[in-house]
């Protein structure tokens, strides 16, 4: 698995098309409290964690499924701490998920400005 890392319109998409040939057909935006993992690249994945309590469980009971994945993950656990006991939550709730993905990766890239920082 591959996972992407960075902040808001950083070109982390893009850097998966352009790099890994990743298509528009092979991408899952992320709009619920579930993932279709068939498809190749699963974006947005911060819009998953807003909507399920427990996204790293999630994520290991379909484990198979995302082993050969591209995984895009928006940096929101960086920065000013949210006033909102909820966004809080999910900010670390997405913090937790990413560290959790970032051991399971082969790579681990963070994109900013369009330019990528290999991490891993």
């Amino acid at each position: 698995m591959v996972l992407i890392i960075g902040g808001a319109y950083q070109g982390k998409l893009d850097f998966a098309k352009e790099t890994l040939g990743i298509t528009d057909m092979d991408v899952y935006t992320c709009n619920s409290s579930q993932i279709d993992f068939s498809k190749r690249c699963i974006y947005k994945i911060e819009e998953f964690t807003a909507r399920h309590d427990d996204p790293i469980g999630y994520f290991e009971s379909h484990r198979e499924e995302w082993q050969d994945s591209v995984l895009i993950l928006q940096d929101i656990f960086c920065g000013v701490v949210p006033l909102g006991a909820e966004n809080r939550a999910w900010r670390q709730r997405t913090g937790r998920l990413a560290q959790y993905l970032s051991k399971e990766a082969i790579q681990v890239s963070r994109i900013f400005c369009g330019l990528e920082q290999r991490l891993k």
